[in-house]
């Protein structure tokens, strides 16, 4: 019989995937009661635009700080204390007296969540490199998952109380908990991703003096890393595009009833998750490059076809086929970015948090100019630039499958 306890890599697969899923239980939770902040500070459509945007600048902000605590802390620590601090920070926002405050609270919050998404990704790959097994996918198809159960709970604590502190108290409870619970599993003697790096080319001079030299101060990024950041950055783009405007594109485009126009999040979310349960499979037997690459093709040429087309069934089909084919996108370029070192990584996830934010903002404004139909234009050449990009970066091998009995699989079971 199967036990987690037996299995060092089951237990650091879990430890690694409760950090993933409160991520995205914690940035769902705030996200969930936007309305009763937006009362209870009394702000305008602008004002809270700016407060989300604040979210983003926290986040570019903090690229040199992640940088050198990646160094000096590990991924590890630095992730177990960016957990603690954005359960915080929710009873901090839920308390905020004013907009410039919650401003502030927002920004930290950023600058909390790019050290939490590089710390997490960094564990991540380090766990394909010490097992030589394929994970990533599977670790991101949970931070879904902590998002559709903090929604969940943000519906319930609606019915029992209209009170945020008290919906952000047990929220932080539960993402304190979700920290306990992966502090024990999470890699603590990981292999530098520098130092990674550095062995992948043993013929280099000073090789072993590599990871040293790399400490001593920031450099200029490598061609291959500002590729790997474009395609993160693209890759985003198409992601939360797809998440914000999809509805709107079904029922003022496509004139689909108010019942059917939620089903654009459905269906680009669920086969995102679908996908990213099974993408660590098609990696081992197709490998990372052609995933990158067809997979966004796919997304890119699908959504043009439908909104060529035009209607309701056509649009539907295009955004499953975002859904599947930008899903692996994200954990494939994160496991390339490690390989070069935990400058590369942080670089690549605040250039793919860059995308994520300002994506949704540019997609507007192309429509406001000229159309809807152009807007979601702009989203499907995003990803045909994600797969335009895979051609230029040097991806690594593909290890194993995550699970060959996908039956005994914790995170699919």
């Amino acid at each position: 019989m199967f036990r987690i306890h037996d299995d060092p890599f089951r237990r650091a697969q879990l430890a690694i995937a409760a950090l993933f899923s409160s991520l995205g239980f914690q940035y769902a939770t705030w996200a969930a009661r936007l309305p009763a902040i937006k009362t209870h500070l009394d702000l305008t459509a602008a004002e809270v635009g700016l407060l989300l945007m604040a979210t983003g600048i926290g986040a570019a902000a903090a690229f040199p700080l992640v940088a050198v605590l990646m160094r000096r802390w590990g991924s590890r620590r630095l992730a177990l204390v960016a957990a603690l601090g954005l359960a915080l920070l929710l009873l901090v926002l839920a308390e905020a007296p004013n907009y410039p405050v919650a401003l502030l609270i927002m920004a930290v919050d950023g600058a909390l969540v790019a050290c939490l998404n590089v710390a997490m990704n960094a564990q991540g790959a380090e766990l394909e490199v010490t097992y030589e097994r394929n994970a990533m996918s599977r670790l991101h198809a949970t931070f879904s998952g902590g998002s559709l159960a903090a929604a969940l709970l943000a519906s319930g604590m609606n019915t029992v109380t209209s009170t945020v502190i008290v919906h952000f108290g047990v929220a932080a409870v539960l993402l304190v908990l979700l920290a306990a619970y992966a502090r024990p599993g999470l890699l603590a003697r990981e292999r530098s991703a520098d130092a990674a790096a550095a062995a992948a080319a043993p013929d280099a001079p000073d090789a072993p003096d590599a990871p040293k030299k790399t400490r001593a101060k920031w450099t200029l990024p490598a061609a291959m890393t500002l590729w790997m950041g474009a395609a993160m950055a693209f890759g985003t783009v198409t992601e939360g595009a797809m998440n914000d405007w999809s509805a709107i594109y079904l029922r003022d485009v496509a004139k689909a009833s108010a019942e059917l126009a939620p089903l654009g999040i459905a269906v680009v979310s669920g086969m995102m998750v679908l996908a990213r349960l099974f993408a660590d499979g098609w990696r081992s037997r197709w490998g990372d490059a052609r995933i990158v690459r067809i997979g966004s093709a796919l997304a890119g040429v699908g959504l043009a076809v439908a909104l060529l087309t035009g209607g309701v069934v056509p649009a539907l089909i295009g955004f499953a086929c975002v859904g599947l084919g930008i899903a692996a996108v994200t954990p494939c370029v994160y496991v390339a970015a490690a390989s070069q070192g935990s400058d590369a990584l942080t670089l690549v996830a605040t250039m793919g948090t860059v995308g994520l934010l300002a994506g949704p903002p540019v997609i507007g404004f192309i429509a406001n100019a000229s159309g809807l139909v152009w807007g979601m234009g702009a989203v499907a050449a995003s990803a045909i630039v994600v797969s335009l990009c895979s051609t230029r970066i040097g991806w690594p091998a593909p290890h194993a499958a995550t699970d060959p009995d996908p039956v005994d699989d914790p995170l699919t079971a």
